[in-house]
């Protein structure tokens, strides 16, 4: 919702101007030709009509179905502060309509002493005039595969934490028969990996998932990256601390295997650190 409200907040000028034309085109009895208007323009959802006394004179209108039961029916309390224009034509802010659930913005036309009130579908309006990428079908096929991709990653991370749960459990029960040392880390970095991955899905399944995203924002991508690659650093970090520690104990000569690990996650995190460098200049510029 917030993103459809900037989107057509920056383009508002040139919604409004399409909205005038648009009235202005219709043809002159808006009830009486409600059908072709929603052939015509599929972003309209209701049409009605209201009585200089603000009582609903007709039906509310819609591509589906009729609906008979607001007639008669004070609609005073939505006509409060409208400020009609030189056109004798009022469009409201963004909000979420009550009955289909869409980000939407109503259009009032006072006309032959008659308020007609258009509900307008705020999203497939921006799609038709081409400020935002929009497809139903494209975008439940591509939700769904993202729910299901970030529900499997969520059930891998329960597995890696529960793991480490058992090699932890395990250690504290049978404590003479295990490898304190290699069992601890090994404990910490199945967890801190199911930790990980959990965070990963859970990025997905807000961004792709519940909450649509007209614009890939690159802050986005980068923000879900970036707390991935902490976690793989920091996993690597513990796995690097442990292999030093068992070959201190137990065998010097492979000191230098355990070296060029220690160099190699030392690089990964100076290339994290250039990373959120070169995404801080980036922002500036």
């Amino acid at each position: 919702m917030k993103e459809v409200i900037r989107i057509y907040k920056q383009h508002k000028m040139t919604v409004e101007n399409y909205i005038y034309s648009l009235i202005s085109n219709f043809p002159d009895d808006y009830i009486e030709n409600a059908d072709s208007i929603f052939k015509r323009s599929k972003y309209i959802q209701l049409i009605y009509g209201v009585d200089k006394d603000f009582k609903q004179i007709t039906p509310v209108l819609s591509m589906a179905k009729q609906d008979d039961s607001q007639v008669g029916s004070d609609k005073s309390h939505y006509f409060i502060k409208l400020g009609l224009n030189k056109n004798n034509i009022y469009i409201s802010n963004p909000y979420i309509h009550h009955k289909t659930g869409h980000a939407s913005i109503s259009v009032v036309h006072f006309l032959d002493d008659i308020y007609y009130v258009f509900d307008i579908n705020l999203i497939t309006l921006l799609e038709e005039l081409k400020l935002i990428k929009y497809n139903k079908i494209h975008d439940r096929v591509k939700r769904l595969i993202y729910f299901f991709g970030s529900l499997m990653l969520a059930l891998v991370s329960i597995i890696l934490i529960g793991y480490g749960g058992y090699i932890f459990t395990s250690i504290l029960i049978y404590k003479g028969e295990v490898d304190f040392l290699h069992d601890i880390f090994k404990s910490i970095i199945a967890i801190t990996l199911g930790l990980a991955i959990f965070d990963l899905s859970k990025q997905i399944f807000e961004h792709e998932v519940l909450f649509q995203s007209f614009h890939h924002s690159e802050d986005k991508q980068y923000k879900v990256l970036s707390k991935f690659l902490i976690s793989i650093i920091i996993a690597l970090s513990i796995e690097t601390l442990m292999v030093v520690f068992k070959i201190a104990l137990d065998d010097h000569s492979k000191m230098l295997s355990a070296f060029y690990l220690l160099i190699g996650t030392t690089t990964m995190l100076i290339g994290l650190g250039w990373f959120y460098k070169t995404i801080k200049e980036g922002e500036k510029d």
